[in-house]
């Protein structure tokens, strides 16, 4: 019998990789905007002009190889997307002294 040993909901952190929030995050972003791609019935050359990417990228992107794809960059592709980007800087409960970041989809 195999042990099995639950993660966190970060597979980066639990790789112990140095950049494991900021993976995450892109890795969040990157899910959306394929969801939207896909419910958008656009083709990935369709989705790439629209976007301001080569379809290259987009596609690596999509298999989650976004290294050299800033986190700004893929807001901006929600954006053209029609999607609304909000960001909100709060304090952090009494509980934490440090923040972490998040991301909501409404």
């Amino acid at each position: 019998m195999s042990n099995i040993e639950h993660g966190s909901i970060n597979v980066y952190a639990d790789l112990g990789l140095p950049d494991a929030e900021e993976m995450h995050i892109k890795a969040q972003l990157a899910a959306k905007i394929g969801d939207i791609i896909r419910r958008r019935k656009l083709t990935q050359v369709q989705a790439a002009e629209l976007l301001g990417v080569t379809q290259p990228k987009l596609s690596g992107l999509l298999r989650g190889q976004f290294r050299g794809i800033s986190e700004a960059k893929m807001l901006e592709c929600l954006t053209h997307l029609g999607r609304d980007v909000e960001i909100v800087v709060k304090s952090v409960p009494h509980s934490r002294t440090e923040g972490h970041v998040s991301v909501v989809f409404a």
